[in-house]
């Protein structure tokens, strides 16, 4: 265990927020680049849509089987591994030359991403003790939401400066410097994990990806196609949609997955995923805000720079400017929270966070009209990342402050796979409002035009996901596609707003003390009083 009071002891902390930064990054990095991916590959919206989507569901059904993998085998190398993996993956897709060939390589970045989010919540787990550890998981969640703002920006000035792909190409130096620092990282494993639960792992994957895709192709494919007698017995299935088919195998197989792990738990046997641990009141409904928060949140920072380049015709480095006002609120309240803290609870400076974001994203959504200068939003998104910087910078200590010490690999595994189910439905569900919402929006602006031109546009914006609005040349048709596009991401704004609401909701649910004598939470609260009444020693971390 090394002392964290020394720069070599903080060092460890250092490496794993790298590596943290470097995959939050990427799932936002992609956001501003979209536009320039489409022109040059040719993607339609529901292949943008995967191309954004794929890369946190493939994090979010791997997290808990690959954070078990960790535990068995040391997290060090884990993270060492799933670093090389993400660096593979960033060389094929910086190298796509088609859009499957993109979204297969942003399959194996979401592989390798999560081999590495999970361990480092692990090793700081197990490397700090005491008041220390609650730093780590305040300076890891500050990070993750301060990189979704930085993301944008970074991936606008490379896109607009050197191309879409040197958004992947980047990822090279940074992942070479993570790995040279890795052997600095101390590793660690849980004496107590054993055994593997395949059949879990199988229905976990299954479930979460077939309810995903139905999300995302549903309004391609659509839900209620009628299915004709003919198609049972005389064997034509031309018509048949299956995207209502995907979404109840992947209902069936997360509720199975559900039934066997209760089985194998009451049976001694190895298992995926600790139901026990939703027993506990901090992690249930903590869990639940997380996932919450990040459907709001990631499917905002999607329709967002839509709308800035390709309505209002901005650049990608202009679009990632504005947006990094975001992360600008993000650090801000980092220099806040520890103070805010020692006046009220984690449990209100989460709520307090939640809030300021549903406020932010009522304001942006006020704010968006076809004639709007890019910096009107701009207050608002400083308000929303002060609101991010709140809730994230808590959220993990409210979620794991009952848990054991000796469950906390298996909670910090399950509380990132829940944040990144969230992120993909996010931009699954509110990617399907904004494209659906941009064919209707753009056929009722553009009434009395001849019935042929107004669906040949409202096709082609839909089906780019309004970068098409660019390439309109006649004034009024491009005028009233702009409006659609404003009136539909304004829409999307709103219901990410409402998201967020219910996310408050949520943690109204949470208990106000949650710190009992063995938890994360009770051991930075026993160093605390031991600073002020007497010597106090932390006792190691089992992770």
């Amino acid at each position: 265990m090394m002392s964290p009071s020394s720069r070599k002891g903080w060092l460890p902390l250092v490496v794993l927020a790298l590596g943290t930064s470097m995959i939050v990054v990427d799932g936002t990095i992609v956001n501003v680049a979209v536009p320039a991916i489409i022109a040059d590959l040719g993607l339609t919206a529901t292949d943008v849509e995967w191309v954004n989507s794929i890369y946190s569901l493939m994090f979010a059904a791997l997290l808990i089987p690959l954070g078990r993998m960790g535990d068995l085998r040391g997290r060090r190398r884990l993270f060492a591994s799933g670093v090389a993996v993400f660096l593979a993956a960033s060389l094929l897709a910086a190298a796509a030359g088609s859009g499957p060939a993109l979204i297969g390589a942003r399959v194996i970045q979401g592989v390798g991403a999560a081999m590495v989010i999970p361990m480092t919540l692990a090793i700081i787990n197990s490397t700090y003790t005491g008041r220390q550890r609650v730093i780590g998981f305040a300076v890891w969640g500050s990070v993750i939401g301060g990189m979704a703002g930085v993301g944008p920006l970074l991936g606008g000035w490379l896109v607009t400066e050197y191309g879409w792909r040197s958004a992947f190409w980047v990822n090279l130096p940074i992942g070479a410097l993570i790995l040279l620092g890795t052997l600095r990282v101390p590793d660690s494993r849980d004496e107590h994990a054993s055994g593997h639960d395949p059949l879990g792992i199988v229905l976990a994957v299954i479930g979460t990806t077939s309810v995903v895709f139905a999300l995302i192709e549903g309004q391609k494919y659509g839900w209620l196609t009628p299915l004709r007698p003919a198609d049972l017995l005389g064997l034509r299935f031309e018509s048949v949609t299956p995207v209502p088919f995907a979404f109840a195998i992947g209902i069936a197989a997360l509720v199975a997955l559900v039934l066997v792990e209760r089985s194998r738990q009451r049976a001694g046997r190895p298992v995926l995923v600790d139901l026990t641990l939703f027993a506990l009141p901090s992690f249930r409904y903590g869990a639940m805000a997380a996932m919450v928060i990040a459907l709001g949140e990631f499917g905002l920072i999607l329709v967002l720079p839509l709308f800035l380049q390709s309505a209002l015709g901005y650049s990608a480095f202009q679009t990632g400017l504005v947006i990094a006002t975001l992360a600008l609120g993000t650090f801000l309240a980092g220099g806040m929270v520890p103070t805010l803290v020692r006046k009220a609870s984690s449990r209100a400076v989460v709520q307090i966070g939640i809030g300021l974001e549903v406020v932010g994203a009522l304001g942006i959504a006020l704010s968006l009209d076809a004639d709007m200068n890019a910096w009107r939003p701009v207050p608002w998104l400083v308000v929303y990342g002060l609101g991010i910087g709140f809730a994230s910078a808590q959220l993990t200590s409210v979620l794991m402050a009952d848990v054991p010490p000796s469950q906390s690999g298996q909670a910090s595994g399950m509380q990132s796979t829940v944040r990144q189910v969230g992120a993909a439905l996010g931009v699954a569900v509110l990617g399907a409002v904004l494209v659906t919402g941009l064919g209707s929006s753009v056929e009722r602006h553009l009434d009395g035009v001849p019935s042929q031109v107004r669906t040949a546009v409202a096709s082609a914006v839909q089906e780019s996901g309004g970068v098409a609005i660019r390439t309109l040349r006649d004034p009024a048709i491009h005028a009233a596609a702009v409006a659609a596009s404003a009136e539909t991401t304004r829409r999307v704004t709103l219901i990410a707003a409402l998201i967020l609401l219910a996310g408050v909701g949520a943690t109204l649910l949470l208990p106000r003390a949650a710190a009992p004598a063995h938890g994360v939470g009770a051991e930075a609260a026993n160093e605390d009083a031991g600073s002020t009444g007497g010597e106090h020693t932390d006792a190691p971390a089992r992770g």
